[in-house]
């Protein structure tokens, strides 16, 4: 079983969670109403899929919300609260020391101590899977003895009936070994064992306790595991375990801006974390797109998640299409295409087909990973079902040349229009350079698709116009402006590193460049996804005003190669301020509020952090101030860097292009200098 996948506002799942029947013995709780989702914004969230624990900042587990240690989209663990000597620890700090452990740092005085200063220190360390050790350090000048006892619960309930408000009554325990043992109805259980053995467990209260002698100056530690136990009758998790092997590479970042490398080592932190394997087929893994509520099978954004970080290398980039070439449907109509939900697209527009979205990036994904140096027999396996998604994009354009999304009565979306032009443009280049036909239609289409978007979907007006988010087939035009507009920069590589050509002209790329480094779109924190002048604009709306830091990475990297640096460096430094402020992990999505002096980025309460979209956007963004290009059929890789070098010096190590090694350096003047690459690669300008 992997983990259960909820649907956040905005956000329907793959798979809806499913929720506990009428007359199930869920209590009667106030919970979120329909839609709603239990805030984790200010949760602290160690993640190492399929487990990850979400904790408050001072550490007690209480049972409260989604508070909790989850495995395979189960809570396992909801209640550990901490006491020495009778007290809970006054909380000092709270953080997450990697992506998979969070450390909790109190303090308490003993009888005796004179004055305000703690003469105990207790430090929580949790890892995603639930183990913790306690170490509690003395600084009395004279022995002491102090009870440590940990009061114990669980419900083992599912993570969808927590985020509908419905969890299950905590289980009673009963003592196991070194510890105790909770067993659900339906004969699932998990245990909690210690070392050292308390000296007392107290199964009617779920309690564990100890005596700790603690000398002057001493440190002792007390460890505690979680583990999930299966019973006859219960199945196995399918694909269980951390997915083996090095699929992302170690890259770092370092130079004048010293947050680079703490931003790009926090993202490769993430994305790893992400990692969770396919159910049917464990030896293939791919990103979760987000936790705590989205952690479904692979989707549109498991391929664009991929797509961004194939400087971390490609054999991600290969299991994601692996996965997602499994579902492709065959026969009939539809065949070619990859299934998907309808997404909510905003205030304005009808749902959107993620199905669609993932049909088309397939084949840009294939192409752009062979780019970076995809292994030729995975390229033969992946480019049959490249060739009929592309297949399907030559059926589904209708008789103007345009994409309906959904099919077949639309609208036609912009974005959708940007999306077909690049795998059409890719799509052609990667049949071409691997003999199969098909090529030339393909870029007959793309022309045609250009033309027609241009007569159809640009508003003229007095300040120069602007492309419309949406035609329907009557003709109408949506005009709202909105972060949707940076796919249109975005086009993809060709041969000899090559950027394919766009959907806009030259004088109509730079008003859009223009318009999306005006303050309506560009907020101070990087890329509002509805301007913030057009009807319906809502700070908090996924597509109706909040930053969604996908779109941001994409229109720093396609600013910066359409020559738009001033532009792309305003976002790209927006997203770094941003990025600090909440310690180099990057939500999903962010309030797309006005920055103004003394003001931070605010939270979306829904919004999944870490998120596989918004790591592998850093990773985007932060590489495009080199601008790499690999071209590995050619065996050649350049360099393209800002020529102003917005963030001063620059060193990108522990990239992968050709299957080796890449570095690159930038320098405080803009100049480009391959340090490390492939013995096979020819070094271009």
């Amino acid at each position: 079983m992997v983990l259960s996948s909820v649907p956040a506002p905005g956000h329907p799942a793959e798979h809806p969670a499913r929720r506990p029947s009428a007359g199930s013995g869920a209590p009667a709780v106030h919970g979120p109403r329909p839609g709603e989702l239990p805030p984790v914004h200010d949760a602290l969230l160690c993640v190492a899929l399929p487990a990850f624990a979400i904790s408050p900042e001072h550490g007690q587990l209480t049972g409260h919300g989604p508070e909790g240690v989850y495995a395979s989209g189960r809570r396992l663990l909801s209640r550990s609260v901490l006491r020495v000597g009778g007290r809970e620890p006054v909380p000092l700090q709270g953080r997450l020391a990697a992506a998979d452990r969070a450390v909790f740092v109190g303090a308490l005085r003993v009888p005796g101590d004179t004055g305000p200063d703690p003469g105990v220190t207790v430090e929580r360390s949790r890892g995603a899977d639930g183990s913790e050790r306690i170490t509690l350090r003395s600084a009395v000048p004279r022995p002491v003895r102090v009870p440590v006892e940990v009061a114990l619960g669980t419900d083992l309930a599912e993570l969808g009936a927590i985020a509908s408000g419905h969890p299950r009554p905590e289980l009673r325990p009963s003592v196991h070994g070194t510890g105790l043992r909770w067993t659900a109805p339906d004969g699932r259980s998990v245990a909690v064992t210690a070392d050292p053995a308390p000296t007392d467990a107290l199964a009617a209260v779920g309690v564990l306790r100890w005596e700790t002698d603690l000398a002057p100056g001493t440190a002792t530690t007390l460890h505690l595991r979680v583990r999930a136990e299966r019973s006859p009758g219960v199945a196995a998790p399918a694909g269980g375990g951390r997915p083996g092997g090095h699929l992302l590479a170690d890259a770092r970042a370092e130079g004048d801006d010293h947050r680079t490398g703490a931003l790009l080592r926090a993202s490769v932190e993430d994305l790893r974390a992400l990692l969770q394997r396919d159910p049917a087929h464990p030896a293939d893994v791919h990103l979760a797109a987000g936790v705590p509520w989205r952690c479904g099978p692979a989707t549109a954004e498991a391929l664009w998640a991929a797509r961004m970080a194939l400087p971390l290398g490609t054999r991600l980039a290969a299991a994601t299409l692996r996965a997602l070439g499994r579902t492709q449907l065959a026969g009939g109509t539809e065949s070619g295409r990859v299934p998907g939900p309808l997404r909510d697209a905003g205030p304005h527009l009808p749902p959107r087909c993620t199905g669609v979205e993932a049909t088309l990036a397939f084949p840009v994904v294939l192409a752009e990973a062979r780019r970076w140096g995809l292994p030729a027999a995975e390229l033969e396996e992946l480019l049959p079902v490249a060739e009929r998604c592309l297949d399907w994009l030559r059926r589904g354009l209708d008789a103007d040349g345009l994409l309906p999304d959904p099919a077949p009565g639309g609208p036609w979306r912009a974005e959708t229009q940007a999306h077909a032009h690049r795998a059409a443009l890719l799509g052609a280049d990667l049949l071409d350079s691997c003999g199969r036909p098909g090529g030339e239609e393909l870029r007959g289409a793309a022309r045609t698709l250009r033309t027609r978007f241009r007569a159809e979907f640009w508003l003229d007006d007095l300040s120069g116009g602007r492309p419309a988010a949406a035609r329907s087939a009557e003709g109408r035009s949506w005009p709202q402006f909105g972060g949707w507009a940076a796919h249109l920069l975005d086009t993809g590589l060709l041969d000899g590193g090559r950027y394919a050509q766009g959907l806009l002209d030259r004088t109509e790329t730079e008003q859009l460049a223009r318009l999306l480094g005006t303050p309506a779109l560009d907020s101070g924190w990087g890329l509002r996804s509805l301007g913030a002048k057009e009807p319906g604009h809502n700070p908090f709306g996924h597509r109706a005003g909040a930053v969604r830091v996908h779109e941001t990475a994409v229109a720093v990297a396609g600013l910066a190669a359409a020559g738009y640096e001033k532009e792309a460096v305003s976002l790209l430094r927006g997203l770094l301020d941003a990025a600090e402020l909440f310690g180099h992990r990057l939500p999903e999505m962010y309030a797309g509020g006005q920055r103004t002096a003394g003001t931070r980025p605010v939270p979306h309460p829904a919004a999944c952090r870490p998120a596989a979209i918004a790591a592998a956007g850093a990773v985007h963004a932060l590489t495009a101030l080199a601008g790499i290009r690999p071209d590995v059929p050619g065996r050649t890789v350049a360099v393209h860097p800002l020529a102003s070098a917005p963030l001063g010096a620059l060193r990108l190590s522990g990239l992968v292009v050709a299957g080796e090694p890449f570095a690159v350096r930038v320098s405080r003047l803009g100049l480009g200098m391959v340090e490390e690459a492939a013995e096979s690669l020819q070094l271009g300008v």
